[in-house]
């Protein structure tokens, strides 16, 4: 049998930072990442964009042999995998998994409050989607869910001023309005990969009470324990420790701003999705 690498997928770079819990944690495996950086952000498009954008990703990484994939992306996984995993996987390559990081944290995140109020920050499309509510509620009922979007995050990361001083001024306005939904709010969540850059800056406007909680070492140890779970799957995927990236968009572009999130300097190739 032919092992090959998992693919990581994510509209842009917040992927990245995923990637690195990940990294962190099954060191040994081969991965592939791809970031749609030409058409990103994928946070304020409609439901049927994200599914298309993302489907076409999915069916790429497939095509270089990726067994298992893993979409890192909140948006994404709110909008297209249960589409991918119910409409297409079964005709497209049944064989083959697609994962997300939504179902992972709601597993998780209500063992993580006292008070069983739990905050969201996540984009305009994800709030939409609900996932995170309907997720939630099917592992805790008894954990109430707010939502609050933040439309300004992504654009403050991904133009390198998450920690500038501006920046202030609208993460400490998205964090009062979440909280002025709940007096015993003590868990919020990051449900977009980019905004753990913002954390610093987040903590600052939290009670001490709040605990502040990143998805990247849950989906890390999700992912570990699916493998272990999964022997059919985890025999197919390559143990080289090798890493690839692969961008939408310019490389030159990516990699200067990749390091960012992933912690180091990378070299990324370019790649239309054209699959031959």
């Amino acid at each position: 049998m032919i092992r090959q690498p998992i693919g990581i997928f994510d509209s842009g770079y917040g992927g990245l930072t995923i990637l690195k819990s990940i990294l962190d944690k099954l060191p040994a495996y081969d991965y592939i990442y791809l970031g749609d950086n030409a058409r990103t952000p994928y946070g304020t498009r409609s439901f049927e964009t994200v599914y298309q954008y993302t489907l076409e990703c999915v069916k790429w990484l497939f095509a270089q042999g990726c067994p298992l994939i893993v979409l890192a992306c909140n948006t994404a996984s709110a909008k297209a995998l249960r589409s991918i995993q119910q409409k297409d996987l079964p005709h497209i390559s049944p064989s083959n998994r697609v994962l997300g990081v939504i179902r992972p944290t709601t597993e998780k995140i209500g063992t993580l409050t006292k008070t069983k109020q739990v905050g969201i920050l996540a984009t305009k499309g994800t709030v939409l989607s609900e996932s995170y509510v309907i997720e939630a509620k099917k592992f805790f009922p008894d954990v109430q869910v707010f939502q609050h979007a933040c439309p300004m995050w992504v654009p403050l990361v991904e133009n390198n001023e998450y920690d500038s001083p501006g920046a202030d001024y609208f993460v400490q306005k998205d964090i009062y309005q979440l909280l002025s939904l709940s007096e015993n709010m003590d868990t919020i969540l990051l449900a977009c990969t980019h905004y753990p850059l913002l954390a610093d800056k987040i903590k600052k406007y939290l009670p001490e009470t709040v605990n502040l909680v990143s998805q990247g070492d849950i989906v890390s140890e999700s992912l570990a324990d699916y493998l272990i779970r999964h022997p059919e799957i985890e025999s197919r995927c390559s143990k080289n420790a090798s890493l690839t990236f692969f961008t939408t968009d310019a490389p030159g572009d990516f990699d200067a701003h990749a390091g960012i999130f992933f912690g180091k300097c990378i070299q990324s190739i370019h790649t239309n999705l054209e699959i031959p």
